[in-house]
């Protein structure tokens, strides 16, 4: 594990059946990996995407979130975190 770098807390899933692209996610979002996608979806609105790392998993994006369903927040467990950042693991990861 590098020194500095922070790991991610979560993950977000969104699903583009149900974004609208409003875009209130993308501004709640605290550490902004949240950005509307280049593609429509068969509604023809841009969806919301996730920038695929940074995230904390703090669920605003979900409370701003208008549209029930379109937003699913992933927390990691914090025991996998600590289990992750030990040293034992980083000498495992650097021997795979």
């Amino acid at each position: 594990m590098n020194v500095g770098v922070k790991q991610d807390r979560g993950s977000i899933q969104v699903d583009t059946n149900e974004c609208k692209g409003c875009g209130l996610c993308i501004e709640a979002c605290p550490p902004k990996v949240i950005h509307l996608s280049d593609g429509l979806n068969h509604f023809g609105y841009r969806t919301a995407a996730y920038a695929g790392s940074g995230c904390t998993g703090c669920g605003i994006c979900f409370f701003a979130c208008p549209e029930p369903g379109a937003i699913t927040v992933l927390r990691l467990d914090p025991a996998v975190l600590a289990r992750a950042a030990s040293p034992e693991f980083a000498g495992k990861e650097a021997a795979a």
